[in-house]
Protein backbone atom coordinates (compact mmCIF):
# COMPACT_ATOMS: atom_id res chain seq x y z
CA UNK A 1 0.00 0.00 0.00
CA UNK A 2 1.35 3.42 -0.98
CA UNK A 3 0.01 6.50 0.77
CA UNK A 4 0.97 10.05 -0.14
CA UNK A 5 2.90 11.63 2.77
CA UNK A 6 1.80 14.96 4.28
CA UNK A 7 3.07 18.26 2.94
CA UNK A 8 5.68 18.73 5.67
CA UNK A 9 7.67 15.90 4.07
CA UNK A 10 8.17 17.75 0.78
CA UNK A 11 11.22 19.94 1.64
CA UNK A 12 13.06 16.91 3.04
CA UNK A 13 12.25 14.67 0.08
CA UNK A 14 13.30 17.38 -2.35
CA UNK A 15 16.64 17.84 -0.59
CA UNK A 16 17.29 14.10 -0.39
CA UNK A 17 17.10 13.93 -4.16
CA UNK A 18 20.63 15.37 -4.30
CA UNK A 19 21.94 14.03 -0.98
CA UNK A 20 25.40 12.49 -0.78
CA UNK A 21 27.14 10.49 1.93
CA UNK A 22 29.31 13.56 2.55
CA UNK A 23 26.22 15.41 3.76
CA UNK A 24 25.95 12.93 6.64
CA UNK A 25 29.51 11.98 7.52
CA UNK A 26 33.16 12.80 6.93
CA UNK A 27 33.94 9.10 6.60
CA UNK A 28 34.28 7.64 3.12
CA UNK A 29 32.13 4.56 2.61
CA UNK A 30 34.37 1.78 1.26
CA UNK A 31 33.64 0.64 -2.29
CA UNK A 32 33.88 -2.99 -1.17
CA UNK A 33 33.55 -4.88 2.07
CA UNK A 34 31.60 -4.01 5.16
CA UNK A 35 28.51 -5.82 6.36
CA UNK A 36 25.39 -4.69 4.53
CA UNK A 37 22.72 -3.39 6.88
CA UNK A 38 19.81 -0.97 7.01
CA UNK A 39 17.91 1.13 9.53
CA UNK A 40 14.37 2.47 9.32
CA UNK A 41 13.98 6.22 9.81
CA UNK A 42 10.25 6.17 10.44
CA UNK A 43 8.46 9.51 10.60
CA UNK A 44 4.88 9.67 11.82
CA UNK A 45 2.50 12.27 13.12
CA UNK A 46 0.39 12.54 16.27
CA UNK A 47 -2.60 14.86 16.81
CA UNK A 48 -1.58 17.82 18.92
CA UNK A 49 2.08 16.76 18.76
CA UNK A 50 3.02 16.93 15.09
CA UNK A 51 5.75 14.96 13.28
CA UNK A 52 7.77 12.43 15.25
CA UNK A 53 10.38 9.73 14.73
CA UNK A 54 10.52 6.18 16.08
CA UNK A 55 13.62 5.41 18.16
CA UNK A 56 14.51 2.44 20.33
CA UNK A 57 17.05 1.97 23.11
CA UNK A 58 19.30 -1.07 23.07
CA UNK A 59 19.38 -3.32 26.12
CA UNK A 60 22.14 -2.51 28.60
CA UNK A 61 23.73 -5.98 28.49
CA UNK A 62 24.39 -6.25 24.76
CA UNK A 63 27.93 -6.87 23.55
CA UNK A 64 27.83 -4.01 21.04
CA UNK A 65 26.16 -0.60 21.42
CA UNK A 66 24.75 -1.50 24.84
CA UNK A 67 22.18 1.00 26.08
CA UNK A 68 22.48 3.20 23.01
CA UNK A 69 19.54 4.77 21.20
CA UNK A 70 19.04 3.65 17.61
CA UNK A 71 16.70 3.49 14.69
CA UNK A 72 15.17 0.03 14.24
CA UNK A 73 17.39 -1.99 11.95
CA UNK A 74 20.26 -4.38 11.60
CA UNK A 75 22.27 -6.60 9.28
CA UNK A 76 20.84 -7.92 6.03
CA UNK A 77 19.74 -11.53 5.81
CA UNK A 78 20.27 -13.58 2.64
CA UNK A 79 16.51 -13.79 2.07
CA UNK A 80 16.03 -10.00 2.18
CA UNK A 81 15.15 -8.68 -1.28
CA UNK A 82 16.85 -5.32 -0.67
CA UNK A 83 17.75 -2.81 2.04
CA UNK A 84 14.12 -1.75 2.35
CA UNK A 85 13.16 -5.33 3.15
CA UNK A 86 15.98 -5.49 5.71
CA UNK A 87 14.83 -2.32 7.48
CA UNK A 88 11.19 -3.42 7.62
CA UNK A 89 12.00 -6.96 8.74
CA UNK A 90 14.27 -5.73 11.52
CA UNK A 91 11.67 -3.20 12.71
CA UNK A 92 9.09 -5.96 12.87
CA UNK A 93 11.40 -8.26 14.79
CA UNK A 94 12.55 -5.58 17.23
CA UNK A 95 9.39 -3.60 18.00
CA UNK A 96 6.52 -5.40 16.27
CA UNK A 97 6.10 -2.85 13.48
CA UNK A 98 3.54 -3.89 10.86
CA UNK A 99 5.24 -3.41 7.45
CA UNK A 100 1.81 -2.72 5.95
CA UNK A 101 1.51 0.40 8.09
CA UNK A 102 4.56 1.96 6.43
CA UNK A 103 5.16 3.72 3.12
CA UNK A 104 8.85 3.71 2.16
CA UNK A 105 9.81 7.02 0.53
CA UNK A 106 13.57 7.08 -0.03
CA UNK A 107 16.91 5.43 0.57
CA UNK A 108 19.64 7.64 2.00
CA UNK A 109 23.29 7.25 0.97
CA UNK A 110 25.18 4.28 2.37
CA UNK A 111 27.09 5.22 5.54
CA UNK A 112 30.01 3.34 7.08
CA UNK A 113 30.30 2.60 10.81
CA UNK A 114 33.96 1.61 11.31
CA UNK A 115 33.64 0.14 14.81
CA UNK A 116 31.28 -2.58 13.58
CA UNK A 117 32.28 -2.42 9.88
CA UNK A 118 28.61 -2.08 8.96
CA UNK A 119 27.65 -0.29 5.76
CA UNK A 120 24.27 1.14 6.71
CA UNK A 121 21.54 2.39 4.40
CA UNK A 122 19.03 4.55 6.28
CA UNK A 123 15.56 3.97 4.78
CA UNK A 124 13.18 6.91 5.15
CA UNK A 125 9.51 6.05 5.55
CA UNK A 126 6.10 7.55 6.39
CA UNK A 127 4.11 5.80 9.11
CA UNK A 128 0.71 6.25 7.49
CA UNK A 129 -1.12 3.87 9.85
CA UNK A 130 0.59 4.07 13.27
CA UNK A 131 -0.10 1.45 15.90
CA UNK A 132 1.29 0.51 19.32
CA UNK A 133 4.84 -0.87 19.28
CA UNK A 134 6.93 -2.39 22.06
CA UNK A 135 10.17 -4.32 22.58
CA UNK A 136 9.60 -7.84 21.24
CA UNK A 137 12.90 -9.09 22.64
CA UNK A 138 13.60 -7.33 25.97
CA UNK A 139 17.05 -8.90 26.00
CA UNK A 140 17.88 -6.79 22.94
CA UNK A 141 15.55 -3.77 23.10
CA UNK A 142 14.88 -2.01 26.40
CA UNK A 143 12.58 0.80 25.32
CA UNK A 144 10.73 2.23 22.31
CA UNK A 145 9.60 5.84 21.92
CA UNK A 146 8.13 8.23 19.39
CA UNK A 147 10.20 11.39 19.72
CA UNK A 148 8.43 14.58 18.56
CA UNK A 149 10.39 16.67 16.08
CA UNK A 150 9.31 19.76 18.03
CA UNK A 151 11.19 18.45 21.06
CA UNK A 152 14.24 17.37 19.08
CA UNK A 153 14.69 20.84 17.56
CA UNK A 154 14.07 22.68 20.84
CA UNK A 155 17.41 24.38 21.63
CA UNK A 156 16.98 23.37 25.28
CA UNK A 157 17.11 19.71 24.19
CA UNK A 158 20.20 19.93 21.98
CA UNK A 159 23.79 19.54 23.11
CA UNK A 160 27.13 17.94 22.39
CA UNK A 161 28.26 14.74 24.06
CA UNK A 162 31.85 13.77 24.83
CA UNK A 163 32.62 10.06 24.95
CA UNK A 164 35.43 8.83 27.25
CA UNK A 165 37.39 8.02 24.07
CA UNK A 166 37.48 11.75 23.27
CA UNK A 167 34.91 11.60 20.46
CA UNK A 168 32.45 14.52 20.46
CA UNK A 169 29.21 14.76 18.52
CA UNK A 170 25.66 16.10 18.51
CA UNK A 171 22.95 14.78 20.82
CA UNK A 172 19.30 15.26 21.66
CA UNK A 173 17.37 14.87 24.90
CA UNK A 174 13.70 13.93 24.49
CA UNK A 175 11.15 11.83 26.36
CA UNK A 176 13.74 10.63 28.84
CA UNK A 177 16.17 9.47 26.13
CA UNK A 178 19.62 10.84 25.31
CA UNK A 179 20.06 10.26 21.59
CA UNK A 180 23.68 10.42 20.42
CA UNK A 181 26.19 8.75 18.09
CA UNK A 182 25.25 7.59 14.60
CA UNK A 183 21.52 8.02 15.23
CA UNK A 184 21.86 11.61 16.44
CA UNK A 185 24.10 12.46 13.51
CA UNK A 186 21.60 11.21 10.94
CA UNK A 187 18.77 13.00 12.76
CA UNK A 188 20.72 16.27 12.90
CA UNK A 189 21.29 16.21 9.14
CA UNK A 190 17.69 15.30 8.33
CA UNK A 191 16.34 18.06 10.57
CA UNK A 192 18.49 20.55 8.68
CA UNK A 193 17.45 19.20 5.30
CA UNK A 194 13.77 19.28 6.26
CA UNK A 195 14.00 22.89 7.36
CA UNK A 196 13.03 22.08 10.95
CA UNK A 197 16.31 22.81 12.76
CA UNK A 198 16.58 25.84 15.04
CA UNK A 199 19.74 27.62 16.22
CA UNK A 200 21.23 26.01 19.33
CA UNK A 201 24.29 26.51 21.52
CA UNK A 202 27.39 24.36 20.94
CA UNK A 203 28.71 25.36 24.36
CA UNK A 204 26.66 22.76 26.23
CA UNK A 205 28.73 19.56 26.45
CA UNK A 206 27.55 16.46 28.32
CA UNK A 207 30.03 13.80 29.42
CA UNK A 208 29.00 10.24 28.59
CA UNK A 209 29.75 7.62 31.24
CA UNK A 210 32.29 4.94 30.29
CA UNK A 211 30.56 2.05 28.56
CA UNK A 212 33.42 0.03 27.14
CA UNK A 213 32.13 0.58 23.62
CA UNK A 214 34.05 2.56 21.04
CA UNK A 215 31.62 4.98 19.41
CA UNK A 216 31.27 5.35 15.66
CA UNK A 217 31.76 8.90 14.40
CA UNK A 218 28.33 10.39 13.95
CA UNK A 219 27.04 12.20 10.94
CA UNK A 220 27.98 15.82 11.01
CA UNK A 221 31.16 15.82 13.09
CA UNK A 222 33.93 13.95 14.81
CA UNK A 223 35.34 16.95 16.67
CA UNK A 224 34.19 20.30 18.03
CA UNK A 225 34.15 22.41 14.88
CA UNK A 226 31.60 25.22 14.58
CA UNK A 227 31.61 24.95 10.79
CA UNK A 228 30.82 21.25 10.81
CA UNK A 229 28.39 20.86 13.68
CA UNK A 230 24.69 20.94 12.93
Amino acid sequence: MTVRPPGWFEPLLARLGTARAEDFTRLTTPAEGGRESAVLVLLGEQPGVGPDVLVLQRAANLRNHAGQPAFPGGAADPEDADVRATALREANEEVGLDPGSVTVLAELPKLWIPVSDFVVTPVLAWWHDPHPVHPREPAEVAHVARLPVSELVDPANRMLVRHPSGWIGPAFSARGMLVWGFTAGVLATLLEMGGWARPWSRKRVVELPPSGATPAPSAGTDEVDETALR
